[in-house]
C-alpha cells in the first residue's frame, strides 16, 4: 500500500445546512445535515463512515464529490482547496474524485450501451476522439471483469453485480485519485458483495486508489476499512483504526452500533441453525 504525507482528501470544519419551506405556512427554516466534520484520507487507504440513516452521511458524500457546496469549512484535494476555484478549474478538479451511488440502475441511462455509459465522462470532459473514448471504455470493461462482448448491451441486460462493475468502470475512466462509495454494496447479496470487494481491493493495490465508503453495514466495514469514522446526528463522534474501534469503542453510540451488529449476527445464526 502506497501512502503520501499529503492526504488525498482533507476536510476541515465542514458543515452543510439546507433552507426549507413549510408546505402551508411558507415559513422558512434551516435543517443542519452535518457540522464540524474533520477528517483526512491518505493515498491507498480506505476510510469508512458509518452511522444510521439520517446521520448526514449521504449529504457529506455529495459535498465531498463537489456535487453540492458546503455551507462552511474547507475541502482539500492533495493540499489544494476545492471550494475557491474558478468554475473552469473546479470542472477539472472533479476529475480527481468520483461518487458511486447505492443503486447502480438508477444512475445509469437505460438508453445507453455499456460502452456509451463508460465513455460518458470522457465526452463531458472533452477528452480524446470518439475512437479513443470507445477504446478506453473497452479497456475499463476488461479492468473490472466485464467482457468487451457486452459493450453494446443496455444496463438492464446486465445482472446487479455486473451493473455495479459497470458503474465502477465509469468512475475509473478519468483516473480519479478518490472513489466515494455511498452505500454502493447495500443492494447486492453477500456473494456479489464479496466479489465487488475483491475487485475494489485488487484495483486499490494496482492503482493506489483511495476509498471513502459510506455504509451502515458494520460486518462488511470490518473486512475492508483501514479506519472508521462513526457519524451521529451530523457529527463524527469517534474516529479510529478499524480493529481498535471494533475492540475498544469509546463513545456510547459506537458501542450501541457494535452491540446491534452482534445481536443481529446472533439472530441470523440462530435462524440458520
Amino acid at each position: 500500500m502506497t501512502t503520501s504525507p499529503v492526504p488525498v482528501l482533507e476536510v476541515r470544519n465542514l458543515g452543510k445546512e439546507y433552507v426549507q419551506t413549510q408546505a402551508f405556512s411558507r415559513t422558512r427554516f434551516t435543517v443542519r445535515a452535518f457540522e464540524n466534520i474533520n477528517l483526512a484520507v491518505r493515498r491507498g487507504e480506505t476510510l469508512a463512515i458509518v452511522g444510521e440513516s439520517g446521520a448526514g452521511k449521504s449529504s457529506l458524500a455529495r459535498c465531498l464529490a463537489l456535487l453540492e457546496s458546503p455551507s462552511h469549512g474547507e475541502i482539500l484535494f492533495e493540499g489544494e482547496s476545492a471550494l475557491d476555484l474558478p468554475k473552469r478549474e473546479l470542472f477539472l478538479m472533479r476529475r480527481k474524485t468520483q461518487l458511486i451511488f447505492q443503486n447502480p440502475t438508477a444512475s445509469l441511462n437505460p438508453q445507453f450501451s455499456a460502452v456509451e455509459i463508460i465513455a460518458e465522462p470522457l465526452r463531458i470532459q472533452r477528452i480524446g476522439t470518439s475512437a479513443q473514448q470507445h477504446d478506453r471504455a473497452i479497456e475499463m470493461m476488461e479492468l473490472v471483469g466485464l467482457s468487451p462482448d457486452g459493450g453494446s448491451k443496455r444496463p438492464l441486460e446486465f445482472s446487479g453485480g455486473q451493473r455495479q462493475r459497470l458503474v465502477i468502470a465509469r468512475a475509473l475512466t478519468l483516473e480519479p485519485n478518490l472513489l466515494i462509495l455511498d452505500e454502493a454494496l447495500s443492494n447486492l447479496d453477500r456473494g456479489n458483495q464479496e466479489n465487488i470487494l475483491q475487485l475494489l481491493d485488487d484495483l486499490q493495490a494496482a492503482h493506489s486508489l483511495t476509498y471513502l465508503h459510506i455504509s451502515h453495514d458494520l460486518p462488511l466495514v470490518s473486512q475492508f476499512a483501514d479506519e472508521v469514522a462513526v457519524m451521529r446526528s451530523g457529527r463524527i463522534v469517534e474516529h479510529k483504526a478499524t480493529l481498535e474501534l471494533f475492540t475498544h469503542p469509546e463513545h456510547s453510540y459506537s458501542r450501541h452500533l457494535l452491540g446491534a451488529m452482534e445481536q443481529s449476527e446472533a439472530t441470523w445464526l440462530g435462524q440458520s441453525a
